[in-house]
């Protein structure tokens, strides 16, 4: 993933003063833009005596043909050229070493920051563009005296076990369970099925993708932060078969038209990408340890969207606007913030997460993420627009944006939690109340009945952390 080379070239209308002051927003070091210009005038300089060099040898085969021609002895200018051969192919490494030199300086660099994104290293100064409750509440009536966090309300109806999940994969390992399992199905099911009515195509990608191509489509700091690497036998062809499990379908998804031309008349292609994810989560030792908000495997319904470059932003609101419905639909309250530049991802020029209320913890967690990578992505994997033709001296490549429909585990623990309440039957002093969960409307239909009850209680321990975390 890079930027393009001739914003820091002025000689081709570039302005490495706007990417340098875009990675002062960012929190990097500026100086690493010089460290890029230094490169790219070394590869410039090796190039040049190669150009040299090609028309040495290609006079020089003229002079030799000429001289065959004439039945004249060639030896001596045979012996030149072969020099010059020689020269050249020292100076061929040369260039493939400075241009891989360059390119994975120009990885450091991020995209250019969008003006509206506000300057800032502190995520606490992320702006709220906006928030949204249901006009009438989906729970009123219904709601119980006492609210849990969504951990013991998951146990409480037998969603999950993370005692035993945690035995068998260790830290943040989990089983989903009966309900549980419902309700993570239903997700999944409403997710395509809310895409498809907007034009998205469903997609199931590989959950491995090989090192070369993760390279090109992840940030550098993710391959430790982030990502889980498989190593196979060594057997495979290329000396070396190591895979890297997808952290979100936005990676092989990314790839998925890569080193193509797509048609204008072709874009927008909106692909609604269904995965199992995994992620270290190395930065987030501490947060969010008790329930399947925060864990390492999950499963997500992603927004991935190839556009024309002149339309992005049209699309990323359209994205934005996409979740907003959904959640709408889901009766979550939420709220739409806009991150500050220094919490931005390398690929991202702009970025947007769309915040649920949770009542018990009374505030709001990220349940999704929409960023526009514009052509950051797409000039490392060579997606291309248009036709190329004859003379032409700029390629043009697509714009690449992604948003989160549903992750998976995170949207079932804002569901829970905002969805608790009891279920009264009877009257006077016949009547039952049922402590439980209560179905969104809209998920109604991939279940049995709207109202799953409680089957047992938390353990203590799980109380205690709990209002340790309120």
């Amino acid at each position: 993933m890079t930027i393009d080379i001739n914003l820091l070239r002025p000689a081709a209308g570039g302005q490495p003063d706007v990417v340098k002051k875009s990675e002062e927003k960012r929190g990097n070091n500026p100086e690493g833009v010089d460290k890029v210009i230094k490169l790219d005038e070394d590869w410039k300089k090796v190039r040049f005596d190669l150009d040299e060099l090609n028309k040495q040898a290609n006079a020089l085969q003229k002079e030799i043909a000429t001289l065959k021609k004439a039945k004249q002895d060639a030896s001596a200018i045979i012996a030149n050229r072969v020099q010059v051969i020689k020269q050249r192919e020292v100076l061929e490494k040369q260039e493939q070493d400075r241009i891989k030199e360059r390119q994975a300086a120009m990885r450091e660099i991020g995209n250019i920051v969008h003006p509206k994104v506000v300057v800032s290293m502190d995520e606490a100064q992320n702006e709220v563009l906006r928030e949204w409750k249901p006009a009438k509440d989906p729970m009123d009536g219904r709601r119980g005296d006492k609210i849990r966090s969504h951990h013991e309300v998951l146990t409480c109806i037998g969603g999950y076990d993370q005692e035993r999940g945690v035995k068998t994969a260790g830290h943040r390992g989990y089983f989903l369970t009966d309900f549980g399992v419902e309700l993570a199905f239903a997700l999944i099911q409403y997710g395509l099925s809310f895409l498809k009515k907007r034009k998205f195509r469903k997609i199931m990608p590989p959950y491995m993708i090989s090192k070369e191509h993760m390279a090109k489509t992840a940030q550098l700091s993710e391959f430790d932060e982030a990502l889980y690497k498989v190593s196979g036998d060594g057997k495979d062809d290329k000396a070396t078969d190591d895979r890297y499990l997808i952290a979100t379908s936005e990676q092989p998804l990314s790839i998925y038209h890569m080193d193509e031309w797509l048609e204008p008349a072709a874009l927008p292609i909106r692909y609604a990408g269904y995965s199992t994810c995994f992620r270290k989560e190395a930065g987030a030792h501490g947060k969010e340890t008790w329930g399947i908000f925060r864990v390492h495997q999950f499963e997500k319904v992603e927004q991935f969207c190839f556009t024309d470059p002149e339309k992005s932003w049209e699309m990323f609101d359209e994205m934005i606007q996409t979740s907003e419905e959904f959640y709408q639909s889901l009766g979550i309250p939420y709220r739409i913030v806009s991150i500050v530049s220094g919490a931005l991802n390398n690929a991202a020029a702009m970025k947007c997460d769309l915040e649920a209320w949770f009542p018990f913890q009374k505030e709001y967690k990220e349940l999704v993420s929409c960023s526009n990578c514009t052509d950051y992505q797409a000039r490392e994997l060579e997606v291309r627009c248009g036709t190329k033709k004859m003379g032409d001296r700029e390629k043009k490549y697509v714009h690449m944006l992604n948003a989160t429909l549903v992750a998976v585990e995170r949207a079932m623990c804002a569901v829970v939690e905002n969805y608790q309440g009891q279920k009264i039957e009877g009257t006077g002093d016949d009547a039952v109340t049922t402590q439980g969960v209560w179905v969104p409307e809209v998920l109604h239909k991939y279940f049995d009945d709207e109202f799953l009850p409680f089957v047992k209680q938390p353990k203590e321990s799980d109380r205690e952390a709990a209002r340790k975390k309120k």
